[in-house]
């Protein structure tokens, strides 16, 4: 797990309760439970990033060769 840190949060009573009945149906600690959320929800993130780098890559390859086709290509290679 690496290095430790120590961290005070402050939550609304709501929010407080939440996480209480969170750490309680999940049988884990409220520490354990904030960890496990945050990592869930960092993986979403960490997917979103990764899908829009590969979105911003489709096309790049565009006039590569030049004004031919793939269909202009493979004509001339017979």
């Amino acid at each position: 797990m690496g290095v430790v840190v120590r961290k005070n949060f402050v939550f609304d009573q709501n929010v407080a309760d939440h996480l209480e009945e969170l750490a309680s149906s999940m049988k884990t600690s409220l520490t354990k439970t904030v960890q496990e959320l945050i990592e869930e929800r960092y993986a979403q993130i960490e997917q979103k990033k990764k899908i829009e780098a590969a979105e911003s890559i489709v096309g790049s390859a565009t006039g590569v060769f030049g004004e031919m086709s793939i269909q202009d290509i493979k004509a001339n290679m017979q």
